[in-house]
């Protein structure tokens, strides 16, 4: 049967494997086993299992996912492992498929901090630091943002509570709160307020996708990065995603 596994990245990274696999299983009805198959599911995110299963599997990657999902007929299952799945058109339908009408009515009302939708005037702030601290687009990228907005609360969800980054934030600002570790939480609230500050990473991006009524702030990658190292084309998941709702803003 067809599996996707934890092993390879963290929950974003895993959460853009599967939706991408559920495209596939989908088409083919392939019988799917996801990894963190039921936290996705907290965030209102529907992955599909279907009822075939085969003797055969064949590697899907970048290279090769349209081929496999136009196909008429597959009559095997599929290893998506190693794989990513954030090349730029990848990342164009996934965003597309979840600013669908009916999912963002699925992945809002499955959100316990809904009544903050439209209703705070908070900024939420990703800081992906740890082992890819040297990624990071740095203190000014953050400040340059935080000084032209005037809101009540910034939380701030990090790997790295101590960094020197953070530090500084606290310092400059004295309304900032930092966050708990747990990521579908991180998630559901960040994407309830006012303003949304993006690291680099797939898990900030994905937080920018559902970000329905946000605005949302990014910078757009200049390089290659550890997140999309196999990917064939540039800047991928980092493109201006603005929406008739939210409103992407490019630093």
């Amino acid at each position: 049967m067809s599996i996707t596994t934890n092993r390879n990245g963290r929950l974003g990274n895993q959460i853009v494997r599967n939706i991408a696999v559920s495209f596939i299983a989908e088409k083919h009805n392939l019988f799917v086993e996801y990894a963190s198959y039921e936290l996705i599911q907290k965030l209102g995110i529907p992955l599909f299992v279907g009822d075939n299963k085969y003797n055969n599997t064949i590697k899907l990657t970048d290279y090769n996912y349209f081929d496999i999902l136009n196909k008429k007929q597959l009559k095997s299952n599929v290893n998506p492992n190693r794989n990513y799945f954030q090349t730029k058109k990848i990342s164009d339908i996934i965003h597309n498929y979840l600013n669908q009408d009916d999912l963002v009515d699925k992945i809002t009302n499955n959100n316990p901090y809904k009544n903050r939708y439209n209703n705070n005037n908070d900024c939420f702030i990703h800081i992906r630091l740890g082992k890819v601290a040297k990624w990071n687009p740095g203190f000014e990228y953050y400040d340059s943002i935080l000084s032209k907005l005037v809101v009540d609360t910034i939380y701030i969800a990090t790997d790295s509570n101590n960094h020197e980054i953070i530090k500084r934030l606290q310092q400059k600002y004295k309304n900032i709160k930092l966050m708990g570790n747990d990521l579908v939480d991180i998630i559901q609230f960040g994407t309830t307020t006012k303003h949304v500050i993006l690291s680099y990473g797939t898990f900030s991006a994905l937080i920018g996708y559902i970000a329905y009524y946000s605005n949302v702030y990014y910078k757009k990658p200049e390089e290659k990065y550890a997140w999309d190292w196999n990917s064939k084309d540039e800047c991928n998941m980092f493109l201006d995603h603005s929406t008739k709702i939210a409103k992407w803003n490019q630093l």
